[in-house]
């Protein structure tokens, strides 16, 4: 019998059998949710192209093609890489400390010249691939139930800290939920993961109370009661529901929504746009845009089932683990399900820096499909492995 060229391994390095490797209905996925996101904006934005719609296609495409050709890396290096991005990411935290520009209130970003960046995005991939190193050099019981569990817990609770100092909440409880999921889906022991759950529950209260910001404490109180200050803090979840519920079943259609064209929906291109898609939309808008995410989070996880390394297989869960955090959080947000944190749909809302952490690691993802077979060593040099 013939071999195929996925089973001839000098076949599989070749870039034009890799291509064809690359998972394009997943691909087809992503552009559709990103696609339902241009076309949203353009009708926010008063029926034109400009201010956002335009942008939003332009980054898009290039983060496409930045995800195809990450796609195509050997995973061999991407394993190498994991500890020199972390350290990067968290060495550009302790400088946003230090230099970060203050806007709104919060000390995120670092400016350098005209450019400007939020370190604190990069860290949502960064932590992924540092576990997935990790644990894929751990032993069994390393990762079930040891005092080294101390070391992955350590990668996770500085940048939090560090973050959460910003401050901002939204980004450090996706960081802290994300590598929480990486430790569990490596094999955490149950026993570790109740006391910790009922230790979390325990110490709730008492870090609204103490540990939070006035303005974030606001937050949490206006969540429970919206309508106690409809015109102040109450205001941004009242109009989201307001917008929601008079979609109805197919929507008021493009340009027409009261709520996102008359400006009574806040931050309608960005943290709410999914309000704006109900309210235009309807219930089968949004109720698309949901089943294309579900979609795009099933394949995610069907492609990390796929490897046969356990570095990959950990990289590609945690990647889709913290896309569907941004998912399930500013969908719980805007239905007024959960406190306003600031966390954006991912593809859908406008905005560059959190596009192109989604896209890398999509990146990261579809590589793992391209080289499922590949089997990574636990510990080499670095270019031994090329040998």
């Amino acid at each position: 019998m013939a071999e195929s060229a996925m089973t001839r391994r000098g076949e599989r390095e070749r870039y034009d059998v890799k291509l064809l490797q690359v998972d394009w209905g997943f691909a087809l996925v992503l552009s559709l949710i990103a696609g339902i996101g241009a076309l949203v904006l353009y009708s926010v934005g008063g029926m034109s192209w400009e201010p956002w719609a335009y942008n939003h296609l332009l980054r898009f495409g290039l983060c496409f093609v930045l995800m195809i050709a990450l796609s195509l890396v050997d995973l061999r290096w991407w394993l190498q890489l994991c500890y020199p991005i972390y350290a990067v990411s968290l060495l550009l935290l302790v400088a946003v400390e230090l230099f970060g520009d203050v806007r709104m209130g919060a000390q995120r970003w670092l400016s350098i010249g005209s450019f400007s960046m939020q370190p604190s995005e990069f860290m949502k991939l960064a932590i992924v691939m540092a576990l997935a190193r990790w644990y894929h050099e751990a032993g069994v019981k390393d990762a079930t139930l040891s005092w080294k569990l101390i070391i992955p817990l350590s990668m996770i609770m500085v940048p939090v800290l560090l973050v959460a100092h910003q401050p901002d909440l939204g980004t450090a409880m996706l960081i802290l939920l994300t590598g929480v999921t990486v430790m569990i889906v490596a094999g955490l022991d149950w026993r570790i993961i109740g006391a910790a759950a009922a230790a979390g529950a325990v110490a709730i209260p008492f870090f609204v109370i103490f540990v939070m910001h006035d303005y974030q404490r606001d937050r949490v109180l206006t969540f429970l009661n919206p309508e106690a200050d409809p015109s102040g803090a109450g205001y941004h979840i009242l109009q989201s529901k307001i917008a929601m519920g008079s979609g109805g079943l197919l929507g008021k259609g493009l340009g027409l929504g009261s709520q996102s064209q008359l400006n009574f929906l806040p931050e309608k291109h960005t943290d709410f746009i999914l309000a704006a898609v109900c309210e235009e939309l309807g219930f089968v808008g949004g109720f698309t845009v949901f089943a294309l995410y579900g979609l795009a989070v099933y394949m995610a996880l069907r492609i990390a089932t796929l490897s046969h390394s356990h570095f990959g297989r950990l990289a590609a869960a945690g990647t889709t683990a913290t896309f569907a955090l941004y998912v399930l959080i500013n969908g719980a947000m805007v239905m007024g399900l959960a406190p306003v944190v600031g966390v954006p749909q991912p593809l859908l809302s406008y905005g560059g820096s959190v596009m192109m952490t989604v896209m890398i690691g999509f990146g990261l993802v579809m590589g793992v499909k391209v080289h499922r077979y590949q089997e990574l060593p636990r510990s080499q040099s670095f270019f031994a492995q090329f040998e």
